[in-house]
């Protein structure tokens, strides 16, 4: 009888090991960090890790295999934050993404990322902005138009069933809010995300709550959220 039980527990032990394993080993979903401002962070269910417009908030410490800059301002252009880079890593700015008017697509394996229309304001030429709109490999799109005020591309981008739209809205540098929730209604993200909503601030939650669209999606700076 004592033999058995050794044996039971044995067993059971040996299970519930190898459970604990596959719960470690298994891939988690993509997630998102919101930095604040511009910034943002995508780590995919494959570990890849994307950072956008470095510059506000913190969690730059993972490795990085893609940074993309939208343009030249230096609030969306601290690279030098990201001191962790795999050998691979790959940075992407609009210098590369936009040639002679033609916007470029990288097929990257774990993601396709497709520079797109940006700027078209006084204070951001089109001809030097670039805004992402990123594909991971199960087809989780995420879409950050970059400082710009409304493009003619957005209404095309309605047809694309983009899941994460974040859209700039300070109404300073960019288009202001009622001009914001014109382009979310054109771009028909399933979640549209109001961001780069008060210059010097990382966030505003008073400001976010004014982008008054059917599907929005407040995301406050420092949080991380899973894409599906």
């Amino acid at each position: 009888m004592k033999k058995t039980l050794c044996g039971i527990l044995s067993a059971t032990l040996f299970l519930a090991g190898c459970g604990s394993a596959a719960a470690e080993g298994a891939a988690p979903g993509h997630r998102l960090l919101y930095q604040g401002h511009g910034s943002l962070r995508i780590v995919t269910a494959e570990g890849k890790v994307i950072y956008i417009d470095p510059y506000a908030g913190k969690g730059y410490d993972l490795p990085a295999d893609l940074i993309l800059v939208s343009h030249g301002h230096q609030d969306h252009t601290a690279v030098d934050l990201i001191k962790n880079r795999n050998e691979d890593c790959r940075i992407i700015t609009y210098k590369e993404a936009l040639v002679n008017g033609e916007y470029k697509t990288y097929d990257l394996g774990y993601a396709t990322v497709e520079a797109v229309q940006a700027g078209n304001n006084p204070n951001h030429d089109i001809r030097s902005c670039v805004g992402w709109l990123i594909t991971l490999a199960d087809g989780v799109s995420v879409y950050a138009t970059g400082d710009t005020s409304t493009t003619d591309q957005m209404a095309e981008l309605g047809s694309r069933d983009i899941h994460y739209a974040f859209i700039v809205c300070d109404g300073i540098y960019n288009m202001d809010m009622d001009e914001a929730a014109a382009c979310a209604k054109l771009i028909n993200a399933r979640h549209s995300i109001p961001y780069h909503m008060a210059p010097g601030k990382p966030f505003d939650q008073a400001r976010a709550e004014l982008f008054d669209v059917p599907n929005r999606l407040i995301v406050p700076a420092g949080k991380e959220i899973t894409l599906e």
